[in-house]
């Protein structure tokens, strides 16, 4: 499917959401395009192809992008790993503190959740401040991978996420689908 083809099916199915989860906030909600097959295939496939050159792992950042990595991870016969919010994970972890618009927050990942130089593809459904985004990268470094890439259905330009990973992941390898 042509990028600008993917680009507009993919928008047409991101639904906005007016003072949700507070007053003042415009939430974008993905909820139409997972439940529409074929904006969700088309998806998981071009996300798929951005493993093409081999990656080991596809993370996949608490919660919605959960959903995006996992049918990515298999469709690019890598494994998937989960990076949740602190305490959902029954075994030793990394954890790595953030903060965000309204507070902070801290994720986690297991502790043998990769293999020392393992090639590893970060998946979030969106780029706010970038907060959660650096913290999933210090994580996966700090467990003795290397992070190849991360891709994000929808890119918040407004909030700066892109400048506050400038430092952390080279130049074209932070990939948005749309950016508002």
């Amino acid at each position: 499917m042509a990028a600008q083809d993917l680009y507009e099916l993919l928008d047409s199915r991101i639904r906005d959401v007016a003072d949700w989860p507070k007053p003042g906030v415009v939430f974008k909600d993905i909820s139409p395009l997972l439940a529409d097959p074929v904006a969700f295939a088309a998806l998981v496939d071009a996300l798929a192809e951005r493993c093409e050159g081999g990656v080991d792992k596809v993370v996949g950042i608490e919660a919605r992008g959960f959903i995006l990595a996992a049918p990515v991870a298999y469709r690019a016969q890598a494994g998937f790993v989960p990076v949740r919010k602190q305490g959902k994970l029954p075994c030793a972890t990394f954890a790595q503190s953030y903060e965000l618009e309204y507070g902070s927050a801290t994720l986690e990942v297991h502790q043998d959740a990769f293999e020392p130089g393992e090639r590893v593809l970060v998946i979030d459904d969106v780029l706010a401040t970038g907060g959660t985004v650096e913290a999933t990268i210090d994580l996966v470094r700090r467990a003795g991978a290397e992070v190849v890439g991360v891709n994000v259905l929808l890119e918040l330009g407004f909030l700066d996420g892109r400048a506050r990973l400038a430092s952390t992941l080279p130049d074209g390898k932070l990939e948005s689908f749309i950016v508002v």
